[in-house]
This record gives structure tokens, sequence and C-alpha cells, in this order.
């Protein structure tokens, strides 16, 4: 039967106007479409021609993908300023053929009298010495002074009163017997000569010259892009679009040649689209192998590719053997046991050169992506901040498992210091705890700063070392696995009592959901209180909905731990209101209602160093009302009073703690 007539009139020039707008789609996307990236990481110069480009970026004029996160430079009164171990160095020359650059302390810069006070090191870093580094010694406060000629002179770090002296010098060995406070090793990498210069500034200015650790640029820029570091890995920013190495599609191919290319494309996709269908509806016929199978599969095909990673370092991040950790751990005891988690079970580990650790058995269930273990563990790896667990190092992807191992931090966790096995009443004073708040808000405000939201901030999570010290642990584990697993053992989607209420009901994660976490930890922190207990009436068995009621009724006096002194010491009481004040902040049910943590991290700091006083109270746009009420020593807000929705223009970390 032929067709209807219609159907020529119809359909047909349907299609031709379909097939019409699908060419001229394609050849559009290989002709005139521009990456906004690629404009945006254009090189940058800062200082005197100083050229700074991938793997650096300026902040406040580039995009932070336009390099690493740990090569951020802040281009200050035309000085080029890295920051390596929480320490500012003025950046003289970058070589970028071989992936070095020279820099100087930029204390050396800034006083007449410069004297270091804490040794360089390039641990957990992407930054190494090159050969022929030499020391250069500062002794402090000293008994005696050297003979004339043997040191420098520091006559600005000496204490008169009590005739003591200080000195710097090349030589360690002649002053191995002087009985000094303290010394200092500044190194450096100086011209022949030097020890003839009067001023030992000028030789702190001559600097030092470090190699970094970067993936290579040079076939992205061959192919006419530019480089970059987005979504936690390395791209090639091109004109048309964004790729993971080069720019492959011909970029900087000429105009016919594209138009080519395009045609070519608009034919092969629809062939691909056909072949792809056939293959589609085979493959549905079959049954999909279980996902510990497919899991082994891919366990199998990257143990037999070449592995890259192979040897005793990988990006700084050691590689250990699974027999190693094994007999670190004795078999992984289970009185070794020192935490188990939505990620794994944490065991106490002595390794053979005496260096405890704690070592991260993760859920074999969770092996779903094998292949991108070793790209995730150098990720962790360059997230560094003081408040951060520091990564050692992990097995291999070739493992029999994947084992993370981390610093070991004695002192356990805030939860064992509040309402767990280590707390006593009164052993942890208002004045440590509010240092714990700022130190994670710390941590999370670099995290966020890095594109990583933590998705389980809990105060299980908040290591504490002797000095109780904030270490933050777990950051980043969450990119390891799936987020579309439900099972709560076994997948990162947060633990009961601190989860984001907005997350639960639109399954959209964001980082105002660790903001939401945190107000929990602010209200553990006030009442020494867990954050989910059953034995609680009802309504009040998350800590969450606790705070919020107490607060709300003016009754915040009976959720605060008793020992704290509210009730006794006023100033105790006015930063107690502060800190539930940004916790009530914190806990809204709208997220766009939650501070950013960089705003919380500036506010807590404010309440460390001055108080919370009117003026703070304003720059947080809490309204009037609450401010008198503040100031008076008692807290009256309401959901009707939280009507500021906030917004931050801060995009950098604060590494300061």
């Amino acid at each position: 039967m032929d067709p209807h007539p219609l159907y020529y009139f119809t359909f047909k020039p349907f299609l031709y106007q379909c097939i019409f707008l699908f060419i001229v789609i394609t050849l559009c996307h290989y002709t005139v479409s521009d990456d906004s990236k690629f404009q945006a990481c254009e090189p940058k110069t800062c200082g005197k021609n100083l050229t700074i480009k991938y793997p650096f970026w300026i902040s406040g004029e580039q995009q932070s993908y336009c390099g690493y996160p740990n090569f951020e430079i802040t281009c200050n009164g035309q000085k080029p300023i890295l920051n390596i171990s929480y320490e500012d160095y003025i950046i003289k020359d970058i070589f970028y053929e071989n992936s070095s650059l020279r820099l100087a302390n930029s204390i050396a810069f800034e006083e007449s009298c410069p004297t270091p006070l804490s040794n360089l090191t390039l641990n957990r870093t992407p930054f190494n010495f090159i050969s022929g580094k030499k020391d250069f010694f500062f002794w402090y406060n000293c008994s005696q002074n050297p003979p004339a000629g043997a040191a420098y002179p520091v006559g600005c770090a000496g204490d008169e009163n009590s005739r003591n002296f200080s000195f710097a010098g090349f030589y360690e060995k002649t002053f191995m017997n002087y009985s000094c406070e303290s010394l200092v090793k500044v190194p450096l990498n100086v011209e022949n000569g030097t020890n003839l210069l009067e001023n030992y500034t000028e030789i702190l200015k001559m600097g030092l010259v470090l190699n970094w650790i970067a993936h290579s640029c040079s076939n992205c820029e061959a192919s006419g892009g530019r480089c970059g570091f987005d979504n936690n890995e390395f791209v090639c920013f091109c004109r048309d679009k964004t790729h993971h190495k080069t720019c492959r599609d011909g970029s900087t191919l000429n105009l016919p040649l594209k138009i080519g290319i395009g045609f070519g494309s608009v034919f092969l996709g629809m062939g691909l689209m056909g072949i792809a269908c056939l293959f589609y509806l085979r493959r549905k016929k079959q049954k999909d192998a279980t996902s510990s199978y497919v899991s082994r599969s891919v366990y199998s095909k990257s143990s037999s590719m070449a592995d890259p990673e192979k040897g005793d370092d990988f990006l700084g991040v050691q590689i250990f053997t699974y027999n190693e950790l094994e007999k670190a751990t004795n078999n992984f005891d289970s009185d070794k046991q020192l935490g188990d988690g939505g990620f794994g079970t944490v065991y106490y580990g002595k390794l053979e050169d005496g260096r405890s650790v704690a070592v991260k058995r993760l859920y074999e269930s969770n092996y779903k992506r094998l292949e991108q273990f070793m790209n995730e563990v150098e990720i962790l790896a360059r997230l560094r901040h003081q408040n951060l667990v520091s990564l050692y190092g992990c097995t291999s992807r070739h493992s029999r498992e994947l084992l993370l191992v981390y610093d070991y931090l004695p002192n356990g966790t805030v939860a064992d210091h509040l309402h767990g096995p280590r707390a006593k009443p009164g052993a942890l004073p208002w004045p440590t705890r509010l240092k714990i708040a700022k130190e994670t808000a710390s941590a999370l405000t670099y995290l966020h700063a890095s594109e990583i939201i933590h998705r389980d901030v809990k105060t299980n999570n908040i290591l504490l070392d002797n000095n109780f010290c904030v270490k933050v642990a777990d950051f980043g584990l969450s990119r390891l696995f799936p987020t579309d697993v439900t099972h709560i053992s076994t997948a990162p989607q947060g633990t009961p009592g601190y989860v984001d209420p907005e997350y639960h009901q639109c399954y959209q994660l964001t980082n105002k959901s660790d903001v939401f976490s945190f107000g929990v930890v602010l209200i553990e922190l006030i009442s020494s209180k867990p954050a989910v207990d059953i034995t609680r009436r009802r309504h009040e068995i998350n800590l969450s909905n606790m705070a919020i009621n107490k607060i709300q009724n003016k009754a915040l006096h009976e959720l605060v731990d008793p020992t704290l002194g509210f009730d006794t010491d006023y100033k105790v009481r006015k930063m107690i209101n502060a800190v539930a004040e940004l916790a009530f902040q914190c806990l809204q049910g709208e997220k766009d209602l939650r501070p950013f943590m960089a705003d919380l991290l500036e506010t807590l700091r404010g309440i460390i160093s001055d108080g919370y006083d009117q003026q703070k109270a304003e720059e947080m746009d809490i309204p009037s009302d609450d401010i008198g009420l503040l100031q008076s020593g008692s807290l009256a807000v309401s959901p009707d009073s939280v009507t500021v929705r906030w917004s931050s223009t801060r995009t950098t970390p604060n590494t300061s703690s």
C-alpha cells in the first residue's frame, strides 16, 4: 500500500529539516563555539613581566580552575606571592621549561632585620628541593657571641636584658657547643662568594630554587590549548570546548578542514547511532553481571596494565604493600580497631620504621571505580591544611585491597571528649571548644574553596592531637564512591542527626549541606550532648530539633553544659549566645538562609578575638532586636528573624588558623 499523499509533504520535509539542523549545529560546534574557560585562563603578568600560567594562577585575576590549588599566587603590590607551608615567599623567577622556580622568604624584603622562626618543610607539598641546596643557620638567644667574622650578628633577635646573643651563618659545626635557645635552618641556593657579603639579609634575598610536580602541559599547549585543573582532574581548555588531554578535535585547524570534519562527523555519528541501537537491543537480552563480578573484572583489567605508580612514592604519597600494612595492624586485629564509618574500618598500625599510623580499610562493596583510585588519592594528597588529617600513603590499585594510611592522632575525637569514653566534667573548657569550632570551620572553608564537599561532618570525624588542635578526617573520600548508593553503612550519605534535611528531600548535595552538619557540631560543643539520643523525648532525639526549640523558647540555658560557666561568667555567656546564634543560622531548613563557611569562620574569629559586639552583629545582618538580646546575655531568635539570604564573595581558602 502506498503512503498517504500527505506523507511526502509533511514527513519528508520534516526529516530534511532535522538533518539540516543537525548539520548546522555540528558545523557551528566546530567553527564558532568558544570555551569561556579558555579565555579565562589566558596567561597574566605580575611583577617585572613575570608570566603567570598553569600550573600557577593569580587569585582575584584568574579562576581557580586555571591551575592547581597549591599553586595559587597573590599579586601583592606587583610582587608575586606564593604560600608554602603557611609561609609567604616572593617569586623571583619561574622556569616553565624545567618545572622550577626561584623564590625567597618575603620577610627578607619586608623587614630590615629578618628573623626566620621556623624550618621550611616541603612534606605534603608538590615542591622539591633541587641539588646544590645549602643551609643557612640562625642561632637565637645564645649564651655567648661567636668570634668576630665567624657569623653575621642578628641584633634585633637578641635579649639584651639577659645578655643573650643571636647570629646567623653557614657553618653549623662551628657552633655546636654553643648553648642556644633555638636553631632554625633556612635552605638557600646561593652563588659563589656569598660568604663575603656584609649583610645577611642580602643572602636571604637570593632565595632557593624548587622543582614542582604537576601534569605536563606541553601536549595541550602544542595543540593550541591552555591547561587547567577542573573538577579535580587535569584538563585542556580549547577554543571550542574542554578536553581531558589535548585539543583533539582540531580546534586549531583551518575552517575548510573543520567543515570537512563536521560533515564527516554527521554521517559517522548517524552510523554509530544505528550500530549502538543494535548493540543495545542485543545486550538488553543478556543478564547483567552482578556488581561484585563487575568489580572483579575491572580489578583484573587494571592488574594486567602497566602500573605507573609502582615504586616507593607517587606524587609525594608513599605506596605501601598490602602485606606491609597487614603486618602493621597485626592482621587487622579487631583489638586495634579505632573506628567504623561509612567508608570503611580504621585500624591502629605501627610501621617497621616506628611510625604510628591509622589504616583505613575501604569497604569492598564500594570498589566501583578502581581505575579512578590513584587519581583520587592524588587529589587527597594535594589537599593540605593544618587542620586536615595528613595522608601518608596508600596501597597500589593492584593491591588485593584498597587501603589508605593516615597520620595517627592519639587524643581521640571531639565526640570522645564531649560525650564519649574520654568525657570528664570540666575537662574541655569553653575556650578549647571555641578553638575547636574555629579550626573545624577553617578546614571546611579550605575544602569548599577547593570545590570539595565533605559530606560527613560530625564530631567523630574531628580528631584532636595532644594540644587539642583539630584534624578533620574523611574529607574528599566521598569522591571515591558513587552517589546513588543508599545503604547508610556503605555509602557516603551522611550520619543520622547531621544530614541536611533539604538533601533528604531534594537529593541535591551542596556545600550548604556541610554547613548544616557544622551547625550540629556547634550545638554539641555548647551542650556536650550527642547528635542523636533515643533516650531523649521523641521530639528531642535529634539534637538539631532540640536546639531549635530551646533557642526559640528562650531556654538556651537548659541546653548548655553547666560546667562551661554559662550562669557565672558573663563573657562566656555572651560568647555562647553568639555561637548559638551561628548554629541556629546553620540549622535553617532552607539552604539559602544558611551562611557560607567562610563567613562562619570570620565570625568565629571575631568572637574569639574581641567578643561579640554590636558592630559584628550588624556585619552579620542580624536584626537589631536580636543584637540587643545578645548584648543583654539572652538569646531569642525565630525563623521570622532569619530573613537575610547569606552571600559571600570569598572564593579562596584562608589557611591561617
